[in-house]
């Protein structure tokens, strides 16, 4: 790794305290990016990973926001841009699952996950794309249940990050006059790096439950359910967010500048 990939370079991710967000806001302060990044709740998660980073040295803002206020949002973006003097690299990576069979799903609970999932994409992309500075990057933190959803209950889920497909394509041409990239990123099962006792787990392909019926305890997806997913994966593991993050920060480089409107996938084979 290039300790000084981004020095001198300022990025924003959004839903940056825990999970792949803290993973992707680790691997850029570590490649030298002054990073601010957004939490909506677990100040103390915030204020610990800020720490963290000062203390090897980088620099780190936590800000207060949450992604289904487009007002919140916008705020974060220009506030991550005046405290550091510009803007280079923008992460969209906060999002939300709320399980449940399309029969039984709720128009509140729709309404919520497309504005998180979706719209603050949408809102995201534009905030940054104002304040960035020529030649910037644009990466979105999607699913692979773009491609496969494969289990029940993960319908609007997967719906939104399909979405997320085409907003880069024409995203990326709308910005292509400035060099600003604009691309997504596809994960599939992930354990988190999280301080917890368990990993948390990217339950997108796990068998999911109805609304209202008992579910598995964070434990059980930690165990049994992890196993489950692993002999759906050709290289049969979940895959490290330390994986997702190298990822991310090969997009934000310069060794990346050909490569725009593409949702690129990172899931052990999953859907191959």
């Amino acid at each position: 790794m290039q300790a000084k990939l981004f020095k001198g370079k300022v990025a924003l991710v959004t839903g940056g305290s825990r999970g792949i967000g803290a993973g992707i806001v680790r691997r850029l302060a570590a490649d030298g990016a002054s990073v601010a990044f957004t939490y909506s709740s677990s100040p103390e998660k915030a204020l610990e990973l800020v720490r963290e980073i000062e203390s090897a040295g980088g620099k780190a803002l936590s800000l207060k926001a949450d992604s289904a206020s487009a007002e919140q949002l916008r705020a974060a973006v220009a506030r991550a841009a005046e405290a550091f003097g510009t803007l280079d690299i923008f992460v969209s990576n906060a999002g939300v699952l709320t399980r449940g069979t399309i029969d039984t799903y709720t128009l509140e609970d729709f309404d919520r996950m497309v504005a998180i999932n979706v719209r603050a994409a949408f809102v995201g992309i534009q905030a940054a794309a104002q304040e960035m500075n020529d030649g910037g990057r644009i990466v979105l933190i999607g699913s692979n249940t773009a491609i496969r959803t494969a289990f029940p209950g993960a319908s609007v889920y997967s719906m939104t990050k399909a979405a997320l497909v085409g907003l880069v394509r024409g995203a990326a041409i709308d910005l292509a006059p400035r060099a600003i990239t604009v691309n997504n990123v596809q994960p599939g099962p992930t354990a988190t790096d999280m301080s917890s006792a368990h990993a948390e787990l990217v339950t997108t392909l796990i068998p999911l439950k109805r609304m209202g019926e008992p579910g598995p305890t964070a434990t059980d997806m930690s165990s049994a359910h992890a196993e489950v997913v692993k002999t759906l994966i050709p290289l049969k593991r979940m895959g490290d967010v330390s994986e997702v993050a190298s990822f991310v920060s090969y997009l934000a480089s310069k060794d990346a500048g050909f490569i725009t409107g593409a949702s690129l996938t990172i899931d052990g084979g999953y859907v191959a």
